[in-house]
């Protein structure tokens, strides 16, 4: 059974949040500090983990992620 990953991200002031889903958290916290991928979360120096979750259900955490 495949595990992923829901998490939360914040900017050094905790100011601005982001959420996102991924079955590979350590490289997908690594991509967000490196600014690897353009978007959101490198627009808005979105790097700092401070919440995550395990699941197995990606449609229902995908979901929760858009609302």
């Amino acid at each position: 059974m495949q595990i992923y990953y829901v998490y939360i991200l914040s900017n050094y002031t905790n100011s601005t949040l982001y959420i996102g889903v991924t079955n590979d958290l350590k490289r997908r916290i690594y991509e967000h500090k490196n600014k690897l991928i353009s978007g959101f979360s490198s627009k808005y120096n979105v790097n700092k983990l401070v919440y995550f979750e395990e699941t197995t259900d990606i449609k229902s955490e995908i979901q929760r992620e858009k609302n």
